[in-house]
């Protein structure tokens, strides 16, 4: 039995580097750089002091006032980039079957600025004056929660949890339930707000960030040899994927089709990946047979590509073992140089960087690339975009924990 093919239909996105997809798109083609001094609490304590925050947010633009004040700011980055994916799609839910459209949403840490908030009061005034909205704003699920309530989505609806790796997991998760029937369309991605007092200082406690204070426009340097950690970055990537005939009859506008994805784990260690990549390499080689692509057709790998040097040198040594020869004839370039590290968003907004490369033909850079690696020795795209026409492109996001995901996207071909 044939599978059900499943387009990509709509797109919404908030980054450190612009509010929609337009802006984002943009920002990456230019290069531009979402990495400043922290400004949502005074750092002068920690270690690091820079981040790669979202800039002129406003919830209000996208949900009620009273509501956006019920809602922790990785909720509010979901329930926007989710309203400009539907709106993207133009998916009109009430005049559709909404038993058939649903949500998968993830965040690697949730509501983390609400605990922290609501811990300050338990210990300040005792037990008594903790907000009865601390749960619910707090808790994972309810972004996907939300946003079913706000576009009155009766599918299947859950979050998921896997580090680094959840916004990959959602729209894996998405894409199977539209596959196997379950669903005509998904609205899915990933959402995290970790920059608070207690994600820098953990981060900071396992010696993952970057510390170059003096230079932090510099600091995200994927595949670079003088990379000294990644940069916490925050925001949301939300996509409509749509079953293709569902999505013909619609009219919809179809930026590509997803063809492909790949689950994996390492079973090796808590934080470090694989030596030699050995879980991403399977993830990647998992995608491209479920896409029933050849290695050599892929043309772009949108890396995990996080400015450390476990995940760097092990994710170049894993596109080898899959691609061999061909993987020096590959665009590999991470888009985290820009946006910095979106942890449990990362996969959705580079899903949608990918798409977009395979439906213009443009590659976005590796900006901050300056010494080369002799253990990163492949086309890592280095500080410009490039022109160029791809069929096949994958997005690679691993996560603490050893998961490994991979997606593979597809130029639409009727």
């Amino acid at each position: 039995m044939s599978k059900r093919r499943v387009v990509i239909t709509g797109m919404g996105a908030v980054t450190p580097i612009g509010n929609t997809v337009e802006e984002f798109w943009k920002g990456l083609l230019e290069g531009r750089n979402g990495v400043g001094p922290i400004t949502l609490f005074d750092a002068k304590d920690h270690v690091t002091k820079f981040a790669a925050e979202v800039k002129n947010f406003d919830p209000s633009l996208y949900t009620d006032k009273k509501e956006a004040r019920r809602m922790d700011r990785f909720c509010q980055f979901a329930v926007a980039a989710s309203k400009m994916a539907i709106e993207d799609a133009k998916l009109d839910v009430k005049n559709l079957d909404a038993n058939r459209i649903g949500c998968v949403i993830g965040s690697g840490i949730g509501g983390f600025q609400t605990f922290e908030e609501q811990f300050e009061t338990y210990m300040a005034k005792g037990p008594g004056r903790v907000s009865p909205f601390f749960i619910p704003m707090m808790i994972i699920d309810i972004a996907p929660g939300q946003v079913a309530i706000q576009h009155g989505l009766k599918g299947p609806n859950y979050a998921t949890v896997s580090a680094c790796a959840t916004g990959s997991h959602a729209i894996g998760d998405a894409f199977i339930l539209i596959q196997r029937g379950d669903a005509d369309a998904m609205v899915c991605g990933g959402a995290e707000a970790g920059i608070c007092r207690m994600g820098v200082a953990g981060f900071n406690a396992l010696k993952a960030l970057s510390t170059r204070n003096d230079d932090p426009m510099h600091a995200s340097r994927p595949f670079d040899k003088e990379r000294d950690g990644f940069v916490i970055g925050e925001g949301a990537g939300i996509v409509v994927l749509e079953e293709l005939e569902h999505a013909l009859k619609r009219g919809a506008t179809i930026y590509g089709e997803m063809a492909g994805i790949g689950y994996t784990d390492d079973a090796y260690h808590i934080t470090a990946p694989a030596e030699g990549g050995e879980g991403a390499a399977r993830a990647m080689a998992i995608a491209c047979k479920d896409a029933g692509v050849k290695a050599e057709e892929v043309g772009y790998i949108n890396a995990h590509g996080t400015s450390t040097e476990y995940n760097d040198k092990n994710e170049s040594a894993a596109i080898k073992t899959v691609f061999g020869d061909h993987a020096y004839k590959l665009l590999v370039s991470s888009t985290k140089s820009m946006t910095g590290h979106l942890l449990g968003a990362a996969g959705g907004i580079e899903f949608i960087a990918t798409t977009l490369a395979v439906k213009n033909g443009w590659i976005p850079p590796t900006i901050n690339y300056e010494v080369s690696d002799p253990a990163c020795d492949l086309n890592y795209v280095p500080n410009k975009a490039v022109q160029r026409n791809v069929d096949v492109a994958l997005s690679n996001t691993f996560g603490f924990g050893g998961h490994n995901t991979c997606i593979a996207v597809t130029k639409y071909k009727p």
